[in-house]
């Protein structure tokens, strides 16, 4: 089998993602003169990529149509082979559907409910003030997605966790690991990006294994206790599903969010006149943040199968096809989003993006994720004089999790 079209290269290597100009500018042509592409490539079993705002949003929504099973994550073939012959299946809920989906979600559906996301500002703020206070620390120049970003949003999923201050380095090195294999500067010594991942894969096992254990023992008021304690349909869950559980929440809770607040806040930066805009007024931040999450799409697909024969865009797709569902490029479609190249923190509708998905499957942490956005973000501007970017941002090579993995700013202090 050969490349039926060389525009699907976008979605399959994840060095595509680090060159968002040309990425944007392949995923606009196919927006304007094919929405619905079946992609075929040596390797991968062939999909469809869906690339506009309201075939994305269609599929979503009628999730009992369009499943997401066990193959949610595009990748080669023989990767999932591999994964398979060594035993590791994940089971999450991205892998699951139906009832089964449904049970597994309730467990700690309670915790990201927004009421109890509100319960936990007062922890929220502490942290924030602490980040922003390294900041200064650090004279104002730094790299803030390595340095603010990424341990501010890991604080404050591992604290929800239960999972000690001491340890976050260690969940800090796994999470990367997880969806930023294929990048190059998070191989180290490993030889490839499959010895990464399932190496990464059984230090979480390693690690939750003896958590789980722990609060099993010595139950507390954390969302480990929970998950390690969890009954679905009236028994307690299974080790295996148990540990992909923790693994998903750690993983998807923290990488998402810092790079919606890295990529959000370079291309703020790059907009002067909005930043004056938001530290002027605050209560602006909530918009803007929702513009910044529509920005970045830090989660940039999932594989969604058909049950039965569908048509999109009067392309007939049969029954047991995959498609690729783009969030970047539905974030960035015109026939939604006015200029939508442009970043606009007032934009109108910029809660509309579809970063989060949508039905079922819409994103269980995004209350969380918003919060910590919005409450960093004021203290931030408060802080400083002025902000701005000190050198060449870089966006991680990665195609399914990824965005700015390095910012560096300048800031004066007030």
């Amino acid at each position: 089998m050969t490349s039926s079209d060389p525009r699907g290269q976008i979605f399959m290597n994840p060095a595509a993602y680090a060159d968002q100009e040309h990425w944007h500018a392949v995923a606009k042509d196919l927006r304007d003169n094919a929405p619905v592409l079946k992609i075929e490539e040596e390797g991968y079993t062939p999909f469809w990529a869906v690339t506009r705002y309201e075939d994305v949003f269609y599929v979503s929504r009628n999730n009992d149509k369009f499943l997401n099973t066990r193959n949610s994550v595009l990748g080669p073939d023989a990767q999932f082979e591999f994964l398979g012959s060594i035993g590791i299946e994940p089971k999450t809920l991205i892998h699951m559907d139906g009832e089964e989906h449904t049970d597994h979600r309730n467990l700690a559906n309670a915790w990201f409910r927004p009421r109890a996301v509100a319960q936990r500002q007062e922890a929220i703020e502490q942290i924030a003030v602490e980040y922003v206070e390294k900041f200064r620390e650090l004279g104002g120049t730094c790299d803030f997605a390595q340095d603010i970003a990424v341990p501010y949003t890991l604080r404050v999923i591992m604290s929800i966790f239960g999972v000690p201050e001491e340890d976050e380095p260690t969940m800090l090195k796994l999470t990367q690991g997880m969806f930023g294999a294929a990048d190059p500067e998070y191989l180290g010594d490993l030889s490839d990006p499959i010895t990464l991942l399932t190496d990464t894969i059984q230090q979480f096992d390693d690690y939750f294994a003896s958590l789980a254990e722990d609060r099993r023992s010595h139950p507390t008021d954390d969302l480990a206790t929970v998950i390690a304690n969890g009954q679905v349909g009236g028994c307690p869950m299974d080790n295996h599903a148990t540990l992909w559980y923790f693994t998903i929440v750690a993983t998807a809770g923290h990488d998402t969010t810092s790079f919606a607040l890295s990529g959000g806040l370079e291309a703020l930066l790059r907009r002067p006149e909005q930043v004056a805009a938001l530290k002027a007024d605050p209560s602006l931040i909530n918009n803007a943040v929702d513009e910044m999450i529509r920005w970045t799409s830090p989660v940039r697909h999932f594989l969604r199968y058909l049950t039965e024969p569908a048509t999109l865009q009067g392309i007939e797709i049969p029954a047991g096809d995959r498609i690729l569902l783009s969030y970047p490029s539905a974030n960035r479609d015109e026939r939604m989003f006015d200029d939508p190249m442009t970043f606009d923190a007032l934009r109108p509708n910029a809660n509309r993006m579809i970063s989060f998905g949508g039905g079922e499957h819409f994103c269980l942490g995004s209350t969380f994720a918003r919060r910590e956005l919005r409450t960093i973000l004021p203290k931030l501007f408060a802080a400083v004089d002025t902000i701005e970017i000190d050198g060449q941002p870089e966006w991680a090579q990665a195609n399914f999790v990824g965005g700015v993995k390095h910012l560096p700013v300048a800031a004066t202090f007030a």
